[in-house]
């Protein structure tokens, strides 16, 4: 268990902590606190990547947590937005849709030993949806402007990665004999 991995489970054990802050009513100050454990978690993805590629520490269990601490996070961040009605439920289903249909291509990919990269445009999509994410609770009104472009954003790059993941890999469909 080295660092990276630590860092990507500590993501995982915040996502609880991060829906009840974002649910309930406890301080006052929940959504901030929300805010905080999203931020740091969405942090802790920057650094376990880079540390594990600079290190030479990447691993197997890894290559399998960290995408889908990442998807746990983000799901779990668009979900409690919807039940705040802060988020209509096409955008996210359209976006965890998106997250469905790249896992599935990667999984076929590796079955064919074919390692399908993140792209440029994925990983806009994913800085674009974190940023959406904090805007939307942090919920400052002077600022309603900015958020709506960057959900417009985000929708709008969930979509042009998907078919630039589609278009690239469309070779992975293809039936081997």
């Amino acid at each position: 268990m080295n660092l990276p991995n630590k860092l990507t489970m500590f993501r995982v054990i915040l996502i609880p902590f991060f829906v009840l802050f974002m649910l309930a009513d406890i301080t006052g100050v929940d959504k901030w606190i929300a805010l905080a454990i999203f931020i740091v978690a969405s942090l802790t993805d920057l650094l376990d990547g880079k540390i594990a590629r600079k290190y030479n520490l990447v691993t197997n269990f890894g290559k399998f947590m960290d995408p889908l601490a990442d998807k746990l996070l983000v799901c779990s961040a668009l979900i409690c937005l919807v039940e705040m009605a802060k988020l209509p439920a096409w955008m996210v289903i359209v976006i965890i849709a998106r997250e469905f249909i790249i896992s599935g291509f990667r999984l076929i990919a590796s079955d064919n030993g074919v390692v399908i990269a993140a792209s440029y445009w994925g990983k806009f999509k994913t800085t674009f949806q974190m940023v959406m994410i904090c805007l939307l609770i942090a919920d400052i009104e002077a600022i309603n402007i900015i958020t709506n472009v960057v959900v417009w954003a985000a929708l709008i790059l969930t979509v042009v990665s998907l078919v630039d993941y589609l278009v690239k890999n469309k070779d992975i469909m293809k039936e081997t004999k």
